[in-house]
């Protein structure tokens, strides 16, 4: 299975790497854990560094380097409808 590398986008130029990756096999898997890694950065973190946490997005990358998605952290909030 690949590895892909979620890089937080939290503002202008401001980036936190992701130097280890996680093991899954493929985009909707992708997807998911940067959904559930999102919910839990809003959730639990306490950042000085961060004040909207729905302006961040994860980047994800595979292991050569090459976008797969971008998931925004406003994703984690349901749809409301018209």
């Amino acid at each position: 299975m690949p590895r892909y590398f979620f890089h937080l986008h939290y503002g202008p130029g401001k980036r936190a790497p992701d130097p280890e990756g996680e093991i899954l096999p493929g985009p909707e898997a992708v997807r998911s854990h940067a959904l559930a890694a999102a919910r839990g950065l809003v959730a639990q973190t306490r950042s000085d560094a961060v004040r909207d946490w729905f302006v961040c997005a994860f980047e994800v990358v595979d292991e050569a380097g090459t976008p797969v998605l971008t998931v925004p952290f406003g994703d984690i909030l349901p749809d409301q409808g018209d």
